[in-house]
């Protein structure tokens, strides 16, 4: 059984299959940053150029791990998170704020993005991200292409985390180069250092949850959702571009980035549940289907044990055992069975009601206001 024979009963939405035309978060983007994301991926190019220049001159084996390291920052992606950090900066700052003394910080979010990405690909053992092979694949590829010595996939996942390393110390330079007052970085660097505790938190409680599967809860994987998710891709940039302003932890525009920050992000990562499962591999850039062969245990997955009858609860408990394509398959077909898509889109609604309506009362700009009304909707009905 394959997943084409459920699409027509339950992906009804373009928030797991495309119906044509652009996906919704570029066409947000497009409307709104479009000149942003270009200065992002400038900054962030001009930088890793110099970086990879520096370690060339201690080797130039240093020179082409670098490359390697820089070629998964600058290997597509929507930029989601300067983007949101942009806003929140923008909200506080206004219109005709300079946004150059703050761009290097806007852009050092890819770089701890990606440290995230390589590193959670290590851990899931993931095979492919963006349509590309992950860089412990690419890494080990090359190793056997050159007839190394060891075992090709050992090295390449631990040179992979030596990428998610370097990225996340450049990430760390390239925020010491915004033009803030000393006190003004100190600020942000606590706010930049909160969303990191926050994603290896929520990162751990990921690890956990595979090897906690029989026990895991709803409230845990939502858990898992705000701290792995929410917190650096939605929530913590709005607040880390709020302290870029100079804004106050008290300010009750703080307040509205919190609320509609956790809403949307927790949001973003339910949509992420849907297309883990039943996401087109081609529009993702993923296989379909790796939350149910690594038995993750999702809100998608809880929310479907919940609804299951003792049946169909046998069957979803064979999530994470040894299964071939067609074992996937009927599993995803069962997960539809049960209601889980519908709830966990009501889910989402809910989550970005929530959000619109923090800023409903937000003391900010209607062009702010706008943009994130627009990336609230986007970032959680997206196809990728």
């Amino acid at each position: 059984m394959a997943n084409d024979a459920v699409a027509g009963n339950v992906l009804r939405t373009a928030t797991i299959r495309p119906a044509g035309g652009d996906d919704p978060v570029t066409a947000v983007l497009a409307a709104y940053t479009k000149d942003l994301v270009t200065a992002v991926e400038q900054t962030l190019d001009a930088f890793l150029a110099i970086e990879i220049d520096s370690l060339t001159e201690i080797d130039a084996a240093m020179g082409g791990f670098a490359a390697t390291a820089r070629d998964h920052v600058l290997a597509g992606g929507k930029r989601i998170r300067p983007t949101f950090a942009y806003w929140g900066w923008r909200g506080v700052a206004g219109a005709e704020a300079d946004l150059a003394p703050v761009l290097p910080a806007l852009s050092a979010l890819e770089l701890l993005h990606t440290f995230a990405l390589v590193h959670d690909d290590v851990m899931d053992s993931s095979a492919t991200r963006r349509g590309r092979p992950t860089a412990h694949r690419a890494v080990a590829d090359q190793h056997r292409a050159a007839g190394r010595r060891g075992d090709p996939d050992r090295f390449g996942e631990a040179v992979a985390v030596l990428i998610g390393d370097l990225c996340l110390v450049w990430a760390d330079r390239l925020i010491s180069r915004a033009g803030l007052s000393p006190a003004g970085l100190l600020e942000t660097r606590r706010c930049y250092d909160q969303m990191r505790v926050e994603t290896v938190a929520g990162q751990y409680l990921d690890v956990l949850g595979e090897s906690e599967a029989a026990t895991w809860s709803l409230d845990r994987a939502l858990r898992v959702a705000r701290y792995k998710t929410a917190s650096y891709t939605v929530q913590r940039p709005l607040l880390f571009g709020a302290c870029l302003a100079g804004a106050s932890a008290d300010e009750p525009l703080v307040a509205a980035y919190t609320r509609y920050g956790l809403a949307v992000g927790e949001a973003f990562q339910l949509c992420d549940d849907l297309l883990g499962v039943y996401g087109d591999p081609v529009v993702t850039g993923k296989p379909a289907g790796d939350d149910l062969r690594s038995g993750k245990p999702t809100a998608l997955l809880m929310v479907a044990r919940q609804l299951a009858t003792p049946a169909q609860r046998a069957l979803l408990d064979r999530a994470g055992t040894a299964m071939d394509e067609d074992d996937v398959a009927e599993l995803t077909e069962v997960v539809a069975a049960t209601g889980a898509v519908g709830q966990v889109e009501q889910m989402i609604s809910d989550r970005v009601a929530e959000a619109l309506a923090a800023l409903g009362s937000a003391p900010i700009d209607e062009t702010a206001r706008s943009a994130l009304t627009g990336l609230a909707t986007a970032a959680t009905h997206r196809w990728a």
